[in-house]
């Protein structure tokens, strides 16, 4: 039977969370689910593909805007919710449902999407890069003390409206200076600090601090929840970070040594962190903290390519012409190439279109994985090749796209 995608009616929540449910391996109650959502999803934005009234694909996204090198933001789709019914793997699909969301996106002006990857090996096709890395902390609280002594204070809030609003706007300061951090939804302040019930997971318990400078003002704020653990009748507690944000490196600092000198806790492990965290810096014993579970983050898709290159900073001059490989799964049904002029520099940059011979053909994927300056760019091409038309292009390329600060999304999705 032919399989035929399209956006899904609101009374075919339940059915599309069945099929979302069946692919995941994560029974819930898909009606009191729906219920819960039907007022949250954009429904424009919600795929479905069916076998005559069967849902056996979803596909959803939900409009973001991500922060660039140089603080630019730049309309986005953050994709979630993709999944297929094992009975009809191999069919197509999924290439089907990306091409769908990914021509509407550009329809709305999005000049990038970007996922979370449950697999690794299922994105690199459809132009998505693992752009962003992460990493989890684990911080020895009695092995190490801190070097610096911070200054201002560190206050309990309970968590309320208020403090939502004032954590939302440290975030919100904090996210238009990092690249690869994404504009949040309203409804998951409140779902953070346990405001707000979902039946879809357990609802927040845990304690939120907000640091303030020598003047007064708010400038970070860490949430956590504590985790029971004794040894020879000896409290060797964990404190699992949720979030961690400050404004400044005082605020940083001040916060780290406060969960660090928690009563009765042994460790502090925090997720999601990014790989190269200045805490190893603060210590006495820099093998105190260490990273683990290292790996992909955030993944980044050029939908967009000439104004999404256009659009970030660049610290170096460069002058490159670029043709970027488009796989058929992209959103035109067939391969497309992408050739654009990228004239850059710290003053600014300029991309178009062009039909200038290419410097550089490579894949789309490994263009969206340097995009963001994390992810070197002689290292993405390693996936699916490269041709260097001109002696020396990759090894600009590489240069032009790096950047000093390196991205970091601490926003799941």
């Amino acid at each position: 039977m032919t399989i035929k995608i399209r956006a899904i009616r609101e009374e075919e929540t339940p059915a599309w969370l069945e099929s979302l449910s069946s692919s995941f391996l994560e029974p819930f109650d898909t009606v009191k689910v729906a219920e819960e959502v039907r007022p949250l999803w954009d429904y424009s934005r919600v795929w479905g593909a069916l076998e005559g009234e069967t849902i056996v694909g979803t596909f959803r996204s939900w409009a973001t805007e991500l922060t660039l090198p140089g603080g630019e933001r730049l309309p986005g789709s953050a994709v979630a919710g993709v999944s297929v019914r094992p009975t009809h793997h191999r069919r197509g699909i999924l290439t089907e449902m990306v091409a769908a969301e990914h021509r509407a996106a550009r329809e709305r002006g999005e000049a990038v999407a970007v996922l979370y990857a449950s697999e690794y090996a299922i994105y690199g096709r459809f132009g998505y890069g693992p752009s962003s890395p992460c990493a989890t902390w684990t911080l020895d609280a009695s092995g190490t003390r801190f070097h610096p002594e911070s200054t201002g204070s560190i206050e309990f809030a309970k968590p309320s409206t208020e403090s939502r609003d004032a954590i939302r706007d440290i975030f919100e300061a904090w996210r238009l200076g990092q690249a690869g951090e994404l504009r949040r939804r309203d409804f998951t302040w409140d779902l953070d600090l346990g405001l707000r019930e979902s039946v879809w997971g357990p609802t927040w318990k845990g304690y939120l601090y907000l640091h303030r400078d020598a003047s007064g003002q708010l400038d970070g704020y860490v949430r956590y929840r504590p985790e029971e653990k004794w040894t020879q009748r000896q409290p060797r507690n964990i404190l699992n970070v949720d979030e961690l944000h400050a404004l400044n490196d005082d605020a940083y600092s001040a916060l780290w040594q406060f969960l660090a000198n928690v009563d009765t806790v042994a460790t502090i492990k925090a997720e999601r962190r990014r790989p190269a965290e200045r805490l190893p810096w603060l210590l006495t014993n820099a093998r105190a903290a260490e990273p683990s579970d290292m790996g992909d983050g955030l993944w980044v898709a050029l939908l967009d390519p000439a104004q999404a290159l256009a659009a970030r900073a660049y610290e170096r001059e460069g002058l490159l012409v670029l043709e970027a490989i488009q796989g058929a799964g992209g959103g035109s049904g067939r391969e497309v190439r992408h050739r654009i002029a990228l004239e850059a520099g710290p003053a600014g940059a300029t991309c178009k279109v062009t039909d200038r011979a290419p410097d550089l053909t490579l894949d789309l994927a490994a263009l969206g994985a340097a995009y963001l300056g994390g992810v070197r760019l002689r290292d993405a091409v390693a996936a699916r090749g490269v041709d260097e038309h001109r002696p020396g292009a990759l090894v600009e390329a590489d240069s032009l796209f790096a950047a000093a600060d390196p991205p970091w999304c601490s926003t799941f999705f």
